[in-house]
């Protein structure tokens, strides 16, 4: 059985941030003196300039790491920097591409983190692994710990564009698709199904999927956004593995990346939405369920919107599965012509106008 660990604190409230070292007292006793390492983007700083200011006032023993990039070498050398200097404790402040090098960091040094999203755009908030570039516009995904506390500000998250929030409800949704796939992979010998994760992952999926709650700039939505993406990640943390949250919509999203980064930039939890309605064509499951949810929140999922071609789109499902070959998926067993794919771009292109 896998071992896994859950985090001290999950807190979504207005003004959080300003209060992290009396949150987290009881988990980490004197944590507001001991050495610290606040893991940021330069952006950011000019956007959160005051707040940061805050949280570096908050921790008297702490300084400012700026990162350039969330490549392996970089959390490589975050992580040794911080091993070489006795930093007890890191502070990620950002969106994925920050938490992600954070948790990496965080996890070789063996430092406690406190994640401090900005945005909710993916479950990188909580999730064991990182998603850090490798050689060239290769990814890849590592395996690293999840935060010792994730604390949300409603209020940062309600500043930011709609289309972050809408990117976090897409990685949600996705949920729907990657369950089954993880199913088809256990019937196929190909994989193990933990019951206890899978459950966990269909909840976040059903906690968006029947809200009633649609007004995405409002505390209590925000609220079960992240309960939601947190759930999908402590879901990753009881299997061991990400395919309670990612099956061959993901794979899409990947080939996207990987394959055809320099013809179109796609928010991550966009991209696995618009793989969802793909991957659930080819499992023939219920496609109306996909359509209802996309629709109801507005996620922007038009390929063409996207810069997306009929080529591309062909493209990247056709090379989807060889992006993880580890992984089995239903692109292992469906029909991938490209006369199929053709016909699919044109049905999303006409379902999904104007979205």
């Amino acid at each position: 059985m896998n071992q896994f660990r859950l985090p001290y604190h999950l807190i979504v409230a207005e003004g959080i941030f300003g209060r992290i070292p009396e949150v987290m007292e009881d988990a980490i006793p004197g944590v507001a003196n001991q050495k610290a390492i606040i893991v940021t983007e330069e952006n950011l700083r000019g956007i959160f300039g005051a707040i940061i200011d805050g949280i570096e006032a908050s921790f008297p023993n702490s300084e400012m790491y700026l990162i350039q990039s969330a490549s392996y070498d970089n959390a490589v050398a975050l992580a040794k920097y911080i091993t070489m200097n006795d930093i007890q404790v890191v502070i990620g402040f950002g969106g994925g591409t920050v938490l992600d090098l954070a948790k990496f960091a965080a996890f070789v040094s063996k430092a406690e983190l406190i994640s401090l999203p900005t945005t909710l755009s993916n479950d990188s908030l909580a999730s064991p692994v990182a998603v850090l570039g490798t050689e060239g516009k290769a990814r890849k995904t590592f395996k690293c710990t999840i935060p010792d506390a994730i604390l949300v500000d409603a209020s940062i998250i309600m500043s930011a564009p709609d289309r972050q929030l809408l990117a976090g409800i897409g990685d949600t949704i996705s949920k729907y698709t990657a369950l089954n796939d993880w199913k088809i992979a256990h019937i196929k010998g190909a994989d193990h199904v933990d019951d206890f994760a899978y459950m966990i992952s269909k909840m976040a999926f059903n906690s968006l999927a029947y809200n009633d709650q649609k007004e995405l700039k409002s505390v209590d939505f925000i609220k079960r956004l992240t309960q939601a993406l947190v759930m999908g990640g402590l879901a990753m943390e009881i299997a061991g593995t990400s395919r309670p949250s990612s099956g061959s919509e993901h794979l899409f999203c990947h080939a996207l990346e990987e394959e055809f980064s320099e013809y179109v930039n796609v928010p991550h939890g966009i991209a696995v939405a618009m793989g969802s309605y793909g991957a659930c064509k080819f499992q023939e499951r219920n496609i109306q369920k996909i359509t209802r949810i996309i629709k109801e929140y507005n996620i922007p999922v038009t390929p063409s919107d996207w810069k997306i071609t009929e080529e591309i789109f062909v493209g990247a499902w056709q090379k989807a599965a060889a992006t993880r070959a580890d992984r089995y998926t239903i692109l292992n067993e469906t029909d991938l012509s490209t006369e199929r794919l053709s016909k699919l771009y044109y049905e999303m292109e006409d379902v999904f106008a104007n979205l």
